[in-house]
């Protein structure tokens, strides 16, 4: 059975990073929060799973050496695709976004180094496809609308970070189950997206 880990990944680990592991069929799952880096990869090595799913940004932009230097690169292509389609995000070198920037690409080395298969996803941007509101917006409606789709272990108060893990999750099975689109090109870096018709 499929084994996936999302990861709601903030960008300090003095904030809540939200994750959700899933595996089996029909759907388990276990969803939580941790702090600090060695806390996440042991906690993903510990579910040795088929694909570990971020939201944060893994990769810079194209001709972009340095987040603690001005440079004219700010958005990749895979950052472009998503304004193109009218779906929100923050730039990866505006202000917090550059801690969090930093914190994805060492976590996904750290990953790869271990064996592991690692893709980026945007939680926000897969619940306007799937028609899910965002956590700002309405934190019961989304985790309805995931303990719908087979996310049993979000309980009714579980935290927005939980719920974008879980939707990190269900991104990342999706990708396991080839239902999905690459934002951007491989050499630069890729948000992988739900399909509009994806459903489990």
């Amino acid at each position: 059975m499929p084994r996936v880990v999302g990861i709601d990944l903030a960008g300090s680990p003095r904030r809540p990073t939200g994750y959700c592991a899933v595996w089996g069929e029909p759907i388990r799952c276990e969803a939580g929060v941790v702090y600090q880096d060695r806390e996440i990869i042991d906690l993903i090595t510990r579910f040795s799973p088929d694909v570990v799913a971020i939201d944060a940004p893994l990769t810079l932009p194209r001709g972009r050496k340095s987040l603690d230097r001005r440079e004219r690169a700010h958005f990749r292509e895979c950052d472009l695709e998503l304004r193109r389609r009218g779906i929100r995000f923050f730039p990866i070198t505006l202000g917090p976004m550059r801690s969090l920037t930093r914190r994805g690409i060492t976590l996904r080395g750290l990953l790869v180094e271990r064996g592991l298969n690692v893709i980026e996803v945007y939680p926000g941007g897969a619940q306007d496809v799937l028609g899910l509101p965002r956590k700002h917006r309405d934190i019961r409606g989304l985790l309805a609308g995931l303990r719908r789709m087979g996310f049993r272990c979000l309980k009714r108060d579980a935290s927005g970070d939980e719920a974008d893990a879980a939707t990190c999750a269900l991104v990342g099975l999706l990708y396991l189950r080839n239902s999905y689109e690459a934002l951007g090109d491989v050499e630069e870096g890729v948000i992988i997206m739900p399909r509009r018709e994806s459903g489990l």
